[in-house]
């Protein structure tokens, strides 16, 4: 005998990674053309070709979506091997660099970091969504280059991930500083002198 208990039914209506897509791109049309007062997800609603309560089921403002917007772009990055820990660093720097130099990154960070002082959420929002997401350069370089003896083991986890958070600090305060505060190139001349100092100091901090 067949049970009349009906199955249960998943509710909700599943994301759509195509409408996510085109909601976060969207908003980073919209930054450059508009700029961050400008904005709204009315307009953003209209530009992706989505309801703007779609939008509302996924960000409950403009700060958590201009937030996820910019974070997509530093998804992009990627370690390249170049064979020397000083290399693998200049090319993840560079592509750092090329990112903060496009329009919608430069007008969106720049936006989100200001909202942020004054509102703890969003901090946070930022710490998981960039900064937390992006220190997995820092811990595959720092791998890569004790495989390849030029840096020795951890033998403090503690102490590992004190030295993962400064190595992100110094890379990404000195890269935003350079190209978003002071608005100079980050050419290949200024990553590469940039890096032997960092290669140089986590020598000296591995030799202590």
């Amino acid at each position: 005998m067949q049970s009349s208990t009906p199955a249960p039914r998943a509710t909700g209506r599943p994301r759509s990674a195509a409408a996510d897509a085109a909601i976060l791109a969207a908003t980073r049309e919209a930054l450059v053309e508009l700029g961050w007062s400008k904005l709204t997800l009315s307009d953003v609603a209209v530009r992706a070709g989505v309801a703007k309560t779609t939008l509302y089921r996924r960000w409950s403002g403009k700060n958590e979506l201009v937030v996820d917007a910019v974070a997509e772009l530093f998804d992009e990055l990627e370690l390249p091997d170049r064979g020397t820990l000083g290399a693998d660093i200049e090319g993840v720097v560079l592509q750092f660099a090329a990112i903060l130099a496009r329009p919608e990154a430069k007008s969106g960070l720049m936006a989100v970091v200001a909202e942020s002082t004054r509102d703890e959420a969003l901090r946070e929002r930022i710490r998981a969504s960039i900064v937390d997401r992006q220190k997995r350069l820092v811990l595959e370089g720092r791998s890569r280059a004790q495989a390849r003896g030029e840096l020795p083991p951890s033998a403090d986890p503690m102490e590992a991930a004190r030295t993962v958070d400064l190595i992100f600090d110094v890379v990404a305060g000195a890269v935003v500083h350079r190209c978003l505060v002071s608005a100079e190139p980050a050419d290949e001349e200024w990553v590469r002198s940039f890096t032997k100092m960092l290669v140089a100091g986590l020598a000296a901090t591995s030799a202590g």
